[in-house]
C-alpha cells in the first residue's frame, strides 16, 4: 500500500492542477483512503485495506493519503472526516464514502463502483 503525496497523487490519479474536469490518471482503479495517525477509526480500517490490498493485489491500487502531511490534497477533496475513502474506477466518476466501513462494505463497494466499470469494459472488447 503506497502513502501519496500531492505529486504522486497528481501522477497516479488526478492532476487537479492541470484538469478541471475529472481524468483519471491511474493505470488500475484505486480505492484512496485520507486518513490521520491520530484517528482512532482511522485505525480500525487500515489493517482491513492492508487484507483487501492484498487480496484485490493486481485489480486494484489501494493508496492512503495522510492529510496532516498533505493538507492541500485534503482541502483539494474537501474531506471534513476522517476516514474518507475515495473509490476511484478507471472511466467513471470517483465516489467518496466517510467512516470506518467493515470490510464487507468495502468488498462490495469495490465490487460494485470499481470492478464493475472493469468487467463492462472487458465484455464490450470482445
Amino acid at each position: 500500500m503506497e502513502h501519496l503525496t500531492k505529486e504522486t497523487f497528481q501522477e497516479k490519479v488526478f492532476n487537479y492542477e492541470k484538469n478541471k474536469e475529472w481524468k483519471f490518471e491511474g493505470e488500475l482503479p484505486c480505492l484512496i483512503d485520507f486518513y490521520a495517525d491520530w484517528c482512532q477509526p482511522c485505525k480500525i480500517v487500515a489493517p482491513i485495506l492492508e487484507e483487501l490490498a492484498k487480496e484485490y493485489e493486481g485489480k486494484i491500487n489501494i493508496y492512503k493519503v495522510d492529510t496532516e502531511d498533505q493538507q492541500e490534497l485534503g482541502a483539494a477533496f474537501g474531506i471534513r472526516s476522517i476516514p474518507s475513502l475515495l473509490f476511484c474506477p478507471m472511466d467513471e466518476q470517483p465516489q467518496m464514502a466517510q467512516g470506518a466501513l467493515p470490510k464487507e462494505s468495502l468488498k462490495q463497494v469495490i465490487e460494485e463502483v470499481i470492478l464493475k466499470n472493469k468487467k463492462e469494459k472487458v465484455a464490450v472488447s470482445n
